[in-house]
């Protein structure tokens, strides 16, 4: 047993370990290695081995056999060989060897490692040597531990060395190295570690020597500010962490076997004892309980010594890797490891504000709440945590969310669940537009719902299947999102595909005349209208598509069988609920868009269906005859286009009908005209003149209207109006849009047929004169007419345009180009309705969606002029117009503008250069007409900054447009003005041309010097604005350098910490005050550029105890600073639920006296920096209270109460301040 002390002694000294010393020192105590720490212990007791393992030789794992056979073999190898053979290097596996066998990744691991035992079995020290200097090259250090070293130094001391040796080019190492190699690497190390403790766990694992030596090293290695040390052996000792917990519950089961076989035994009568049998498993029972001591020290070793201290490193892989081994040691030993000591780890992982190790924390968690037999124990962490847990669905990382959200769905599955107004946190996001969260929450949704109807005791699945769709229906109106059923159908397409897919209960509980409320029908329509498109096309809605899906073989027979059932059914069905819901134009807009997800060649394939075709036909007319709503009649529109396909036989029959409605509609038009052109026409006439115009107008963007001749009535209608000044928008917009697709059509026709020249020469003159009627439209003081104007006009000068006519020789006499007061028009046109703050038709109580509509409305008119840009129709020189707003209204409009932006360039790089600087030269000059003030130029500054980044990261594409551009500028900054008695006006143009002089290359910088000396006059050159530009034109290091020198700045103060800044000191430059410190203090005098490889933040002197204010953190006792005692983890379920408190932390014991002006200093802000760094002095300590207390209170600062659904911050006080100062 005093051995058995001696050795907890020095694991406690691994546990306990301080962080005080270099910055470079491994932190763990300087204990003499495990060779000489065991001197005086006794040597493993082997029949008692034997014993254990011939009395639970069932219950090993099914390699064990092989492990034993590989040890027996290995042994009697080592008896074969002479003893002299052991030093031969030819016979013993190197470090590099197991190196290249894990990074290549194609070696058996387990001749690896039978290589290894074989070599350490004949020298223990030779082969524990070979597996350090192994994890030494793991970690990319190509330094060697020599034996002297080994021999002569403690692992502090080595691990200084290495770190002074670890000079590596590169900031790589083999665990940072991305692609496929990491992934091989990884795969590996974890293999290696694996199969090394399974091959030692009846053996080696408890000599004494070289697990304690290595979990020694390795605890060492993990705290170690070399990043690539500290990494790689956290990783590894996670891992063998996690292979002992799997020892540690092999040894704990053979142990209760033993005990219940010696209990049973020992019941039997005094004769029926065999009382050798029961010393023999007396003796398997105490060496288990050795075994298992020695497994169980090992593991608290790891935890205390590394998991504890890592689980908050600054790098998020290696926080990461802990919670997710932490995660298998839960699952793996819930019986040590499954309480509060350790859930708590998880609780405050929860809020870390890496989203990799947060992903870890759920999924972790995710394995604990599947097992049912924890649930009792997790109910505590659940209450504790549970509101975390609600507010990480609206994690600003998806995945997070999207796993979080299936945590909550096995939360809800237990007893307890979730709360209804918990599952409202969870609801709205079938809505988000991330697929993946908005799938998962749809599960969460379905489940939800199908334990409502099971509580309900439904049987049937028809039953089943209408009480779903109704219960759906209610939650569809009640979360008030009526124009977002595609986005709910997608979310529950793949958890309620079923149900979606019952197109008969749909159209069943539709044709009930008493079966729905009026809005429960409308909904239904919506989701079976949704449903029907998400089964016909197999996509996504709009927003929610990763790139362009292509679906599998698979996929497409599905969709194909959708599409055929869909046809099938709706073909009778659909006439009868056109017929019912007819009145109803929202109902019936729906509804016609059904047939565009038919397979219509069906109606042909058999007499009985082109019955319900001419239904269709019929009920179709019917419709357009009843209303003249746009959404409606636009619906009829696209099924008109559809069913008069000329590829479908049944096309013939859909022209007739649709002809005789047009001939219909015409007849109505034709009896009113001569009234309208007179002006002689009363209000009911001109009602029913306009609702037959807007119906023959909504049919033409669908069908051929040019054998009606409605162009020139609709014409000399316009005109009329125009000259009377009666502007009726519900005659005139239909005019419009009736003239304009006469014209489209007649393009069409043109292209398809050969015209002759005389049809050709009229065609174009109808296009000059309907030009002309839109430009006097676009004066008018009526919106709907000036809008209807611009958009035909934009699309007719681009129809008719020279690059339309481009692949058609034949028409090159119908190419019509617009005439300078139409160019003008357009562009007043753009700045008085596009770029306008004012719009008459918004009030301050508008609704949100007239905004939302007016501003779409904005963007399809600003979008037809830039595509006129961009083809040509208009010069490049007319984008100034669009340019010189592109800052000011980049939140409406910076898509479309920076498009067009970039699209120029293609077309003609240095024209669109000069294009940009015209537009700067513009707004310069209506600043100077106008009160000049800084805030204007400052505005300028502000768009050529944003215009200068659209000219991208190859400066050498850029360089003649950018030359061009600068040119440009200063022949405009020193252009005289002949009205103006001030002499160059423009020359601080050169403040705003200087934006752009940070993309142009040294020998353009020179030119461009020379061309300024050259044009600007010799009184000019002290002008602040050209030696400005001039400074602009120098190389960077010169000019700040120059800048410093002009304008007499200071170098900022080295005791400001900068934000982002590297921690590395230059040779030859005076380190900040922060920084000296740790550096002073270092023992290691290296001119290395260490912090390339560090990430670890360093300790921050924080001033003696007497000299500050103790802090609710700080202890109040008058104990000695300097002797740190070990802070006692809360292990009862009341210190865990108590919740966070803070506990009383003794100040750290600084490292080196502050200077005085740090003393001294009575700052207010330097106070709070201070009480920050204090922190993170306390940052490493082994403090998990205290921890826990700044996770909460960031979670709590960081919220938003007033927002019900807003996800909390997952920011660390400690570690955002670390982020800052230390990176």
């Amino acid at each position: 047993m005093a051995d058995d002390d001696q050795f907890m002694d020095s694991l406690e000294d691994l546990a306990d370990f301080s962080d005080s010393g270099s910055d470079y020192e491994a932190t763990l105590q300087p204990a003499k290695r495990s060779k000489r720490a065991v001197t005086g212990l006794k040597p493993p007791k082997r029949p008692k081995q034997r014993a254990a393992s011939r009395v639970s030789s069932s219950l090993l794992p099914p390699d064990s056999s092989l492990q034993q056979q590989r040890h027996s073999r290995g042994t009697s190898r080592q008896a074969s060989r002479p003893v002299g053979s052991v030093n031969k290097p030819v016979q013993d596996i190197s470090a590099e060897e197991i190196y290249d066998a894990v990074c290549s990744g194609k070696t058996a691991m387990v001749t690896v490692v039978d290589e290894w035992l074989d070599s350490y079995k004949r020298n223990r020290e030779a082969g524990l040597l070979v597996l350090i200097n192994f994890i030494v090259r793991s970690c990319g250090c190509k330094a060697v531990v020599t034996r002297e070293m080994f021999d002569m130094m403690q692992n502090a001391e080595i691990i200084s060395t290495l770190t002074k040796e670890f000079n590596e080019d590169s900031v790589n190492y083999p665990l940072s190295t991305p692609g496929s190699q990491l992934k091989h690497f990884k795969a590996g190390l974890f293999e290696f570690a694996r199969v090394l403790v399974r091959s030692c766990q009846n053996s080696l694992i408890y000599d004494e020597y070289l697990f304690p030596s290595l979990l020694a090293l390795l605890t060492g290695l993990s705290d170690s500010q070399v990043r690539a040390f500290r990494h790689t052996s956290t990783l590894l000792a996670m891992k063998l962490m996690t292979r002992l917990v799997e020892v540690a519950t092999i040894v704990s089961v053979q142990r209760q076997t033993t005990q219940r076989q010696y209990d049973m035994k020992n019941n039997n009568m005094a004769r029926y004892r065999d009382t050798e049998q029961l010393e023999e498993l007396q003796a398997s029972i105490s060496e288990l309980q050795e075994n298992e001591a020695q497994v169980s020290s090992m593991m608290n070793a790891l935890f205390r010594g590394v998991f504890v201290h890592r689980y908050r490193d600054r790098l998020p892989e290696i926080r990461a890797a802990c919670i997710e081994e932490l995660g298998i040691w839960l699952k793996t030993d819930p019986e040590d490891f499954l309480n509060d000591g350790c859930l708590k780890y998880l609780g405050w992982t929860l809020h870390d504000k890496q989203s990799p190790v947060r992903l870890q924390c759920v999924r972790a968690l995710q394995g604990l709440y599947q097992e049912k037999e924890f649930i009792g124990r997790l109910e505590l962490f659940t209450s504790r945590f549970k509101e975390r847990m609600l507010s990480m669905v609206l994690d600003k990382d998806s995945d997070v969310a999207v796993e979080v959200v299936n945590l909550l769905l096995l939360i809800q599955k237990t007893e307890e669940g979730l709360r209804e107004e918990e599952c409202g946190h969870i609801y709205p996001l079938v809505y988000a537009s991330h697929r993946g969260l908005a799938s998962a929450a749809g599960l969460f949704l379905c489940s939800k719902l199908r334990s409502v109807i099971s509580s309900e005791n439904v049987e049937t699945d028809k039953s089943v299947h209408a009480s779903f769709i109704q219960i759906l229906i209610s939650f569809y109106i009640q979360s008030e999102f009526h124009e977002h059923g595609a986005y709910l159908v997608d979310s529950l397409w793949s958890s309620a595909g079923s149900e979606l897919r019952d197109w008969e209960t749909m159209t069943a509980l539709l044709l009930q005349d008493c079966g729905l409320s009026y809005e429960e029908e409308g909904a239904l329509i919506e989701l079976m209208m949704c449903a029907i498109r998400q089964a016909a096309q197999a996509t996504p809605p709009v927003g929610r598509s990763q790139g362009k899906k292509v679906l599998s073989m698979k996929d497409k027979k599905i969709q194909e069988q959708d599409r055929r059932r869909i046809t099938t059914h709706f073909i009778p069905q659909l006439p009868q609920l056109l017929a019912k819901y007819s009145a109803d134009s929202s109902k019936v807009s729906l509804l016609l868009k059904a047939p565009l997800y038919f397979d219509l060649e069906m109606y042909s394939s058999s007499p009985k269906l082109e019955k319900y075709l001419d239904l269709l036909l019929s009920q179709v007319c019917s419709i357009v005859e009843k209303h003249t709503e746009v959404t409606v009649l636009e619906a009829c529109a696209h099924l008109v286009n559809a069913l008069s396909s000329d590829r479908y036989t049944f096309s013939s029959r859909a022209h007739l009908a649709f002809s005789q409605l047009l001939d219909g509609l015409t007849d109505c038009f034709s009896t009113y005209i001569s009234d309208l052109l007179q002006g002689t026409a009363d209000d009911d006439e001109l009602y029913n003149a306009a609702s037959a115009l807007k119906r023959i107008a909504a049919l033409s963007s669908g069908k051929d209207v040019t054998g009606w001749k409605l162009f020139d009535s609709c014409l000399e209608l316009l005109k009329s109006r125009i000259e009377s000044g009666e502007l009726d928008k519900e005659l005139m917009v239909p005019a419009l849009k009736c003239s304009a697709f006469h014209l489209m059509w007649a393009k069409v026709n043109a292209v398809n047929s050969t015209p002759s020249e005389a049809e050709l020469k009229h065609l174009k003159r109808e296009v000059r004169s309907f030009c002309r009627v839109c430009q006097s439209c676009l004066s008018l003081n009526q919106a709907e007419t000036r809008d209807q104007a611009f958009e035909l006009l934009c699309d007719l000068l681009l129809l008719y345009s020279t690059s339309a006519a481009r692949s058609e020789p034949a028409l090159q006499t119908l190419v019509h180009l617009p005439s300078d007061s139409l160019r003008s028009e357009m562009a007043a046109f753009l700045l008085d309705y596009v770029f306008s703050d004012t719009d008459p038709e918004l009030n301050v109580e508008s609704e949100e969606e007239v905004r939302i509509t007016l501003l779409q409305r904005k963007r399809n008119q600003l979008a037809g002029y830039c595509k006129l840009v961009i083809y040509g129709v208009l010069d490049l020189t007319a984008a100034t117009d669009v340019f010189k707003h592109y800052s000011k209204y980049f939140k409406d409009f910076g898509d479309i503008i920076k498009e067009t932006v970039s699209k120029t360039k293609l077309i003609s790089p240095v024209q669109s250069a000069k294009t940009v600087c015209l537009s700067l030269q513009q707004l310069f000059s209506e600043m100077l007409t106008e009160n000049h003030s800084p805030q204007d130029l400052n505005e300028i500054r502000v768009l050529a900054k944003r215009l200068a980044m659209s000219f991208g990261i190859d400066l050498h594409r850029a360089r003649k447009p950018l030359v061009a551009l600068h040119m440009d500028g200063i022949n405009f900054a020193f252009r005289d003005q002949p009205d103006e008695e001030e002499q160059h006006p423009n020359v601080t143009f050169l403040v705003i041309l200087s934006e752009f002089s940070f993309k142009l290359l040294p020998q353009d910088r020179a030119q461009l010097a020379a061309f300024l000396e050259s044009e600007c006059p010799d009184a000019a050159l002290s002008c602040p604005p050209v030696r400005m530009y001039r400074r602009s034109l120098e190389v960077r290091s010169a000019s700040r350098a120059r800048e410093h020198a002009e304008e007499g700045s200071d170098v900022p103060s080295l005791d400001t910490p900068a934000t982002k800044r590297r921690r590395t000191t230059p040779q030859g430059s005076a380190p900040s005050t922060g920084n000296r410190s740790w550096l002073d203090n270092s023992s290691i005098h290296s001119s290395l550029d260490t912090p390339a490889l560090t990430s670890t933040a360093q300790r921050q002197p924080t001033k003696p105890p007497t000299s500050r204010k103790p802090s609710a953190a700080e202890s109040d006792s008058g104990s000695d600073p300097t002797e740190p005692e070990p802070e006692p983890e809360p292990e009862s379920e009341d210190e865990f639920s108590a919740g966070y408190q803070l506990r009383k932390v003794r100040p750290v014991k600084p490292r080196r006296r502050q200077p005085s002006s740090r003393q001294t200093s009575s700052n207010v802000d330097q106070q709070d920096l201070n009480s920050h760094l204090t922190l993170l002095s306390l940052f490493e300590d082994e403090d998990e209270e205290r921890a826990e207390a700044e996770n909460e209170e960031n979670a709590k600062n960081d919220s938003e109460p007033e927002s019900e659904y807003t996800l909390r911050s997952t920011h660390h006080t400690s570690t955002s301040i670390l982020d800052e100062l230390f990176d």
